[in-house]
């Protein structure tokens, strides 16, 4: 595609514009066909597993463990980080992302055929749970690579807007789950559903990943990587070197992205089940406001990375998260209008505040790290920010609402995530003009790198 970096500051030579494209809309697609994976898991979650496969318990007791399941592939994705960031870090990026889809698409595929637990009893949550855990790994080395693919490749101008693009496979895979779902609710009778309709959206994920293979097999790894293999100075364990040097902004950039996670799950799975058991609308209409709410994010993901290539990364994603805490309160006051309109609105106040805070978080995490050991400091600083957020939200949410009754109890919840990542974030440095040619410390000092 494009001649590997050159060996002084400054002079990373970005991806042609026409090659651009390409890379962004693998990117998307790649991520969609990932995060569609995911969520179709979380829909279902929120909808039939605690009667599939959890029908010993209440509907309560069986949501939450539903949502267990669910949580479980976040402790996964944090090995699969590390698992694909080291080989990515030392044999590249396009590879692990082919792995990494191939891999989950595998574990979703196979969903789709399990027994449920009146045929097979309690192997049917086991095998659940070990296909949530394949998919949490094959996660955990997908999101890293794709943020590279696009960032790496970017001209530095530029960085921002490509690095959001990534980001729209979360809203993009969030509809076409919904959209799956909301088709068989629409047209199958509940029994239907529950017996064999819920299988359909898993086993149909085979053909995105098949479009998702063919599209990544037709680019080329990007440059940042190809000047370190050319120079055979790939590190020899990433993971050791990037908690040796990193440690720091692997923590805090966990914790800054925090309450991204803890925001769209609100949106996407616990605001899914409090519409539909406790303020009465169908699932239909829940879906349809999801849906709605995620159409919008994707236009919006774009804007505010472009945003942050033009006034830096932490001022918009800070204005995000103050956003996400102002608006804890009124969304569900919203929603216990009980009016569709106005659950819509809440939805779309919550998911502008996202958008904002999501957008350019890929780049800014992806800015903190070296060449040599970017894949794994991005994925594994990424991967502890959905434990710390994105696991914990279902089963918070649910108890909270368990405990008090009211939604607006979740509200709090929403506060006290924004006021973490809001710290957190504040503590790093500013990176949207850094070269990804040159180490932290040799910027500081002006000194020439062959790469990081």
């Amino acid at each position: 595609m494009n001649s590997p970096a050159c060996s002084t500051v400054g002079t990373h030579q970005p991806a042609k514009q026409t090659d651009m494209k390409k890379v962004a809309v693998a990117s998307v697609i790649g991520t969609t066909v990932e995060w569609y994976d995911l969520f179709i898991f979380a829909t279902a979650s929120a909808l039939v597993f605690n009667k599939i496969f959890f029908p010993g318990f209440d509907a309560l007791v069986g949501t939450l463990l539903a949502f267990g399941t669910f949580a479980s592939a976040y402790g996964a994705r944090i090995v699969g980080a590390a698992l694909f960031g080291h080989f990515g870090d030392r044999l590249g990026r396009k590879s692990m992302l082919l792995i990494s889809l191939l891999t989950m698409g595998a574990a979703t595929f196979a969903i789709g055929l399990l027994p449920d637990y009146q045929t097979i009893g309690v192997w049917a949550p086991i095998l659940l749970l070990t296909l949530r855990i394949i998919q949490g790994l094959a996660l955990g080395g997908e999101w890293g690579g794709a943020v590279l693919m696009a960032v790496e490749h970017a001209p530095l101008n530029k960085r921002g807007l490509y690095g959001s693009w990534v980001q729209i496979g979360v809203p993009l895979g969030t509809m076409l789950a919904n959209l799956a779902f909301l088709l068989i609710a629409a047209t199958l009778p509940a029994e239907e559903m529950l017996s064999w309709g819920w299988r359909v959206p898993f086993l149909a994920s085979i053909l995105l990943v098949g479009v998702g293979l063919y599209i990544r097999l037709n680019i080329t790894e990007t440059p940042a990587f190809q000047s370190v293999e050319k120079a055979h100075s790939q590190v020899k364990v990433p993971l050791f070197e990037v908690f040796r040097k990193y440690w720091k902004q692997v923590l805090l950039g966990g914790v800054a992205t925090m309450s991204t996670g803890a925001s769209y799950n609100i949106i996407v799975a616990f605001g899914l089940t409090y519409g539909t058991q406790t303020l009465g609308f169908s699932r239909g209409e829940m879906l349809s406001v999801v849906l709605a709410a995620c159409a919008c994010c994707v236009v919006m993901l774009p804007f505010f990375g472009a945003l942050s290539d033009k006034y830096g990364r932490k001022p918009v994603i800070v204005g995000g998260i103050i956003a996400e805490a102002l608006v804890a309160f009124p969304m569900f006051w919203l929603m216990d209008t009980k009016e569709l309109p106005f659950v819509f609105l809440g939805y779309l106040l919550l998911m502008t505040a996202f958008a904002a805070n999501y957008g350019p978080i890929a780049t800014f995490l992806a800015e903190l790290f070296g060449t040599k050991v970017r894949y794994s400091g991005l994925s594994i600083s990424y991967m502890l920010s959905g434990l710390l957020g994105s696991a914990a939200t279902p089963l918070v949410t649910t108890w909270l609402l368990a405990m008090t009754g009211k939604g607006s109890s979740v509200a709090w919840y929403m506060i006290g995530s924004a006021v973490i990542s809001l710290i957190a974030l504040l503590l790093l440095t500013e990176t949207f003009k850094k070269d990804l040619g040159v180490l932290p410390e040799q910027s500081r000092t002006g000194k020439a790198a062959t790469a990081n």
